[in-house]
Formats: structure tokens, sequence, C-alpha cells
């Protein structure tokens, strides 16, 4: 199967999980392509000043994987600076937050899985 990007759902989200700004999900696949063991693999774009709020995953799993730019991203409340080729996790039960503050746009390759 292939799936063209000119296919891929785009959303906007405007102050993501209570974060700034917009930002741009392009969900790849559905959660049935997922074989229903996740419910996103998809681009996450921050443009400078946009940030997704502080939130806790429950049942689930989420990875990061920062495939341009640089970011701040709060692991159970302490900030890491992430840059491109970093993996970011948080699993069930623990809270994460992203933000671009920098100049240039973030994108994020998102996987979330069921644990």
């Amino acid at each position: 199967m292939i799936i063209k990007a000119s296919n891929c759902k785009v959303d906007a989200r405007k102050n993501m999980k209570g974060g700034d700004g917009t930002v741009y999900v392009t969900e790849f696949v559905t959660p049935k392509e997922l074989n229903d063991k996740g419910r996103l693999f998809g681009n996450i774009h921050l443009d400078p000043g946009a940030s997704i709020g502080y939130h806790v995953h429950e049942g689930e799993s989420e990875l990061f994987y920062v495939v341009r730019g640089e970011a701040v991203y709060n692991d159970n409340g302490t900030e890491y600076p992430i840059s491109a080729g970093d993996t970011a996790i948080v699993t069930a039960g623990n809270g994460h937050a992203v933000a671009n503050r920098g100049t240039e746009p973030v994108d994020l390759l998102a996987l979330i899985v069921y644990a």
C-alpha cells in the first residue's frame, strides 16, 4: 500500500493541549492502518513560538523523533533541549509538553501506541 502525501489529513490545532499558537498535525495513517494498536503516526509541525501544552498520557505512550529544528521538551516537569536526530518518549501515566522557542520551524515524527 502507498499513501500519497496529498492524501494525508492535515489538522491545524490552535492552542493544542493549552499550548501557544497553532500546531499542524499531518496524519500519515489511520488507527485502523495501525491495526488499532495506536492512534497516531504522523508529523507535528511547530512554527517559532508554537507549543503543545503539558498533558498526561493514560493508556498510551508517545514517541517524538525530531526531524528538524530545536525544541524544548518537558518530561514530567523537567525541561530538556531536543534537536534533529533526538527521540523523546512519554510512557503511559506520565506527562510531557514540547515548545519551539527558537527562530526556525520544528518537525517531529510522532507515534502514539496503546499500552
